[in-house]
């Protein structure tokens, strides 16, 4: 059973940045894809980013694309997400996930495990 630890939310205003992080234990992979996904009320959860650990292969939603970087640590298998020039329409519960294997879509239906999730509001 992986156990995650998600930090760094909180309340910022149009424009600012937070920095999100995941610190994740009890697992040992050699291949995996880790992502950022967020769910605004009333909305589906969505992927923000994803990265596979075997090759790097990195994907970020259109709507974070400049804004948003992802950046990862393998060997504490931690994982931070910068967020820049936050939006009001940022605002959403943050999760962190874990899928074991190989590339996939970075959509929540592909993983299946998940962090606590972590609250982001972006407001003046």
């Amino acid at each position: 059973q992986i156990q995650y630890v998600e930090s760094g939310g909180g309340l910022v205003q149009p424009g600012g940045s937070l920095r999100l992080s995941c610190a994740a234990s009890g697992f040992r992979l050699d291949h995996y894809v880790i992502g950022w996904f967020r769910q605004a009320p009333g909305k589906e959860r969505e992927g923000v980013s994803c990265i596979s650990t075997t090759d790097g292969k990195t994907y970020y939603a259109d709507s974070v694309k400049g804004r948003f970087t992802f950046s990862r640590d393998n060997d504490k298998n931690t994982w931070d997400l910068q967020m820049n020039s936050l939006r009001p329409e940022d605002t959403a519960v943050y999760y962190c996930a874990l899928h074991a294997g190989s590339w996939l879509p970075c959509i929540s239906a592909a993983f299946n495990s998940w962090g606590q999730g972590t609250q982001v509001t972006v407001s003046s």
